[in-house]
């Protein structure tokens, strides 16, 4: 209590104030906030658009003009706008963060104003070491100019001047460029930016006498026709991003203040590559990499549009992920889903060039999509042992549409599982296997099959048992050779006979022999977890063809080690023909089958006291071939 006492009897100490190094402000705004020093430019239009628009809140008529001159390492803007007094002067620009929207007298105006952050003059600072502002007051008619002079150091001086000095209302800002900044302020760089960041701006901007506006936005123009309109479209598309689209899409959101276009690229693009559009905020630039302005599946275009509701970040060169941004992000989704929806009913040419190119894209859309899924039946392309089809077209052609989830798996079986008269859709590719499995939720009756081994083999005719019966030597022969690489051996006969054997395994077979080969090279410890691991998965199979002349020849050996060496031939001939990535146990298999075939095949001629075996082996060799 009494350490309590003494402390408040001490007198009050008077309050301290936050002390800014402006220099090292100007670095973090140059090196973190701005992604570059041209954003200085849109900074002066926008304070001076937002001047005008203020003053044309309580006066209408007031003109509405802005105009930059350049010259020798030097930059003049003036407005027509609302102008300060000496104490906006003392209050506004040397208070940094205070923005003049928050001023009495302007907030009924604020929402159609620019900036919101009040950094505005400070960015100038990044390419100039001297801002000189001259600026008469509209809302006080008989107030003297008033002159404010800053320095990057941090220093600034206030002055009022004769009338003359600035006759009528509004602000002319000076800015002189700093040492290496030069470049910023030339009349070509000066009028390049004015034209990116404010063609769309709703008042008379000019660079000397080249005007910078060009409105209407393309987008709000009329044409002659609907043609000339594309065409026109396609040439502004041509010039703002470099590509001429394969379409136009117009967009519109009037609750959200929104007009623009999105164009969709002539070629395509990866699902994963984040699309960047170009957003004006009340007809200036805001930025040319809005990247979460449309859903992700829309990657196949890229839009330009204005808008008077979207909020930008502090550094006015991105937008805020908020909930009007996510509201404006499914109204656009949805004009390009009916932009589709319309392609696919009234103009199949179109939609057909449009799918060539970005029919992942409109896969992408489908899987959370029924409508879209159920429009595009007809059109989407799919690889199928059919050929390339849809999947309405291949489900009318077979009761069962049996698929496959990856690429590896369709090459394994999609020949043989033609000619047995299977109807495969490969569904390895990006998005494919879930569009099949959500077939029969838009074409109820459909029924859908993950192929696997097991249909395969079902599928292929089987041998006459006595014929079986007399093969059960080579048969097990072979089974014995190929038991520790995980693979049974069946005798089938299918169609087409040039293929003497076919590898079959589905992802539990394959998964069991990753499982195993990491089993056999562990330590003990990690051996013991991976063997608690083994369960009862099917086994890969070779499936020999009865039907191919060369299994009838080497079914007929007699020789076990030469009816060795064959399997493991046919075996790794299967691996290649599927497709299939080599384990090292299978590449150090057909090394030495084949190895073993050229010792079988030369032995003939060797001399007798070379090599292995004996004269009858040479018999049955030769009688093998």
């Amino acid at each position: 209590m009494d350490s309590q006492t003494s402390q408040s009897s001490q007198p009050s100490q008077p309050p301290h104030t936050f002390q800014v190094d402006l220099r090292g402000l100007v670095d973090l705004l140059s090196h973190h906030l701005y992604s570059s020093p041209k954003v200085y430019l849109r900074e002066l239009l926008q304070n001076a658009v937002d001047a005008i628009t203020a003053r044309r809140a309580e006066q209408p008529d007031a003109p509405a003009r802005v105009r930059l001159f350049a010259e020798a390492g030097a930059l003049r803007v003036e407005d027509t706008g609302v102008g300060l007094t000496e104490a906006d002067v003392h209050d506004l620009l040397a208070t940094i963060g205070r923005s003049s929207k928050r001023a009495e007298g302007l907030e009924a105006a604020r929402s159609d104003f620019l900036g919101q952050f009040g950094i505005g003059l400070l960015a100038c600072f990044v390419v100039a070491e001297r801002i000189r502002v001259v600026s008469r007051s509209a809302r006080t008619p008989n107030a003297a100019p008033v002159e404010w002079t800053a320095s990057d150091d941090g220093s600034y001086t206030v002055r009022t001047l004769p009338h003359e000095a600035r006759p009528e209302p509004g602000t002319t800002v000076h800015l002189v460029a700093r040492a290496g900044a030069t470049e910023w302020l030339t009349p070509a760089r000066v009028l390049t930016l004015a034209r990116d960041f404010g063609a769309l701006l709703p008042y008379d901007v000019r660079v000397g006498d080249e005007a910078v506006t060009d409105l209407p936005a393309p987008w709000d123009r009329s044409y002659p026709s609907p043609a000339n309109r594309r065409v026109a479209l396609a040439r502004h598309c041509h010039e703002l991003f470099g590509f001429t689209p394969l379409d136009s899409i117009e967009l519109s959101v009037p609750l959200a203040g929104i007009r623009g276009v999105a164009y969709v690229l002539p070629s395509a693009v990866s699902p994963a590559q984040r699309a960047s559009h170009r957003v004006h905020l009340k007809g200036m630039l805001l930025t040319e990499r809005a990247e979460q302005l449309l859903p992700d599946w829309a990657f196949f275009v890229r839009c330009v549009l204005d808008t008077d509701s979207l909020r930008p970040t502090a550094s006015r060169e991105s937008l805020y992920e908020d909930e009007t941004l996510a509201a404006v992000r499914d109204a656009l989704g949805e004009r390009i889903r009916s932009w589709l929806t319309g392609l696919a009913a009234g103009d199949p040419e179109r939609l057909s060039a449009f799918l060539a190119v970005h029919y992942l894209g409109v896969k992408s859309l489908a899987r959370h999509d029924k409508e879209m899924l159920r429009t595009m039946l007809p059109w989407l392309p799919f690889e199928t042992t059919d050929g390339r089809l849809s999947l309405e077209e291949f489900a009318q052609r077979h009761p069962v549409v049996h698929f496959t989830r990856t690429v590896e798996e369709y090459r394994q079986v999609a020949p043989i599982a033609s000619a047995q008269g299977i109807g495969v859709v490969n569904g390895g590719y990006t998005y494919d296997s879930e569009l099949v499995e959500a077939l029969p939720s838009v074409r109820p009756g459909t029924v859908v099959a993950e192929l696997d081994a097991d249909t395969v083999t079902a599928h292929l005719d089987a041998v006459d048992p006595a014929d079986e019966l007399a093969l059960s030597g080579f048969l097990a022969a072979a089974r014995a050779k190929l038991d520790p690489l995980g693979c049974d051996v069946v005798l089938r006969a299918f169609h087409p006979l040039s293929v003497p054997a076919l590898h079959l395994d589905d992802r539990e077979a394959r998964h069991e022999q990753a499982r195993a080969a990491a089993e056999e090279g562990a330590d003990d410890l990690w051996a013991g977890i991976l063997g608690s691991l083994r369960g009862s998965a099917p086994r890969a199979r070779l499936v020999l063809n009865h039907l191919n002349p060369l299994i009838r020849r080497i079914s007929s050996l007699g020789d076990p080690e030469l009816i060795g060496t064959a399997t493991e031939s046919l075996y790794g001939q299967a691996l290649l023909m599927a497709q299939r990535p080599l384990r090292p146990a299978d590449t150090a298999l057909l090394n030495r089958s084949f190895i073993g075939l050229l010792e079988w095949a030369t032995h003939g001629e060797a001399d007798p006291g070379s090599g292995s075996g004996s004269g009858s082996d040479s018999d049955t060799a030769g009688g093998g071939h």
